[in-house]
């Protein structure tokens, strides 16, 4: 006869999400709306969960950061 063992582990799986600030939620609306107003598609928005920071990709080449205290930059400027 054949004796199987089983351990059991128990996991506890926390959710440390990071979610927008009212500032920068605000700061994005007024930068897609100025990219709708001067015709530039809007090819992606992410929000990263992890640093907080908005990734906003406009046509081709713009790349615009938003930052958690409703602060923005290009993001490849030089």
């Amino acid at each position: 006869m054949n004796l199987v063992r089983l351990n059991i582990i128990y996991v506890t799986i926390k959710e440390n999400s990071i979610y927008p600030t009212t500032r920068q939620a605000l700061m994005c609306v007024i930068i897609c709306q100025y990219l709708s107003n001067l015709y530039r598609d809007i090819q992606l928005f992410r929000f990263s969960d992890t640093t907080g920071n908005v990734f906003i990709l406009a046509g081709d080449e713009l790349q615009i950061l938003v930052f958690r205290d409703g602060t923005w930059r290009f993001a490849n400027e030089t």
